[in-house]
């Protein structure tokens, strides 16, 4: 006989996108449970996360986040989460020192640098910035500049512009990603060198990334609501780690703004935009 032809299912996948303005999460996430969702995916967002645990404490959440999971409270422990959330954690704001040292290797001579933040997310914030600057030496300055709004963007690069600064570290943010086009544009008005955490930012333009594969971590994701939607528990899914890492440099982005990449740089990349 031959075997039984598994039953086609409908899946209906809607989206919900606050477009930065982080006030708009709660409303949505409630808006979620509203209509009965079977299971809420939160990419790449410690406040959606926390908006959506706030809305339901029994439809699963599945999350990605640069931040320390255990830290921001959205869950108990890795190996077992607890409640009704889990996901997968890119690893990208532990990565701010390495970002900081391709910076160096890029520009060896270079002395002042600055690390771009949300205030807003206020833990991610500090851990790329505590990262950074405990990896410069004593020759090389760091200064912290704060955004949160596209204006608070123009104002950090004024700043960058105004001060002489060499080179500008980006930080793994959602505010920031939603607003790409705008730093990215700022970067090669002013050519400032700029490394970005996700290789989307340098397929678009900008100088260098190094950070988590966004599509593996988004695969993983998937893989996850898939679980929960056959009935896996997320209190007993353990929270992932990136396991693959991407480093991009756009050569035409470099050439743009008067850089020259040194070859060692070249040889390490994964992907060279030429």
């Amino acid at each position: 006989m031959r075997p039984a032809t598994p039953k086609a299912q409908t899946v209906a996948i809607e989206y919900r996108w606050a477009e930065g303005q982080y006030e708009r999460l709660p409303e949505l996430a409630a808006e979620l449970v509203r209509r009965r969702a079977a299971v809420i995916v939160t990419p790449f967002s410690v406040a959606a996360t926390l908006a959506a645990r706030a809305a339901t404490t029994t439809v699963p959440i599945v999350f990605s986040t640069g931040a320390d999971p255990v830290e921001t409270g959205l869950v108990a422990s890795l190996n077992r989460p607890g409640g009704n959330v889990t996901g997968a954690v890119t690893m990208n704001a532990e990565l701010a020192a390495k970002r900081f040292g391709l910076l160096q290797e890029l520009l060896p001579t270079a002395t002042r640098f600055a690390v771009l933040v949300n205030p807003t997310t206020a833990r991610v914030a500090k851990a790329v910035t505590a990262d950074v600057q405990a990896a410069a030496s004593v020759t090389r300055q760091v200064e912290v500049l704060t955004a949160s709004t596209s204006r608070e963007i123009d104002t950090a690069f004024a700043t960058v512009v105004q001060k002489r600064i060499d080179a500008l570290l980006h930080s793994p943010d959602l505010f920031f990603t939603t607003r790409r086009a705008q730093i990215i544009v700022l970067a090669a008005r002013h050519a400032v060198p700029v490394i970005y955490a996700n290789r989307e930012d340098a397929v678009a333009g900008g100088l260098m990334s190094y950070g988590s594969s966004m599509a593996d971590v988004s695969r993983q994701l998937g893989i996850y609501a898939g679980r929960t939607l056959k009935g896996e528990k997320p209190a007993d899914m353990p929270v992932l780690r990136a396991t693959k890492f991407e480093f991009v440099i756009n050569l035409q982005t470099a050439k743009t703004i008067g850089i020259t990449v040194p070859p060692t740089l070249l040889a390490r990349a994964d992907e060279v935009f030429e």
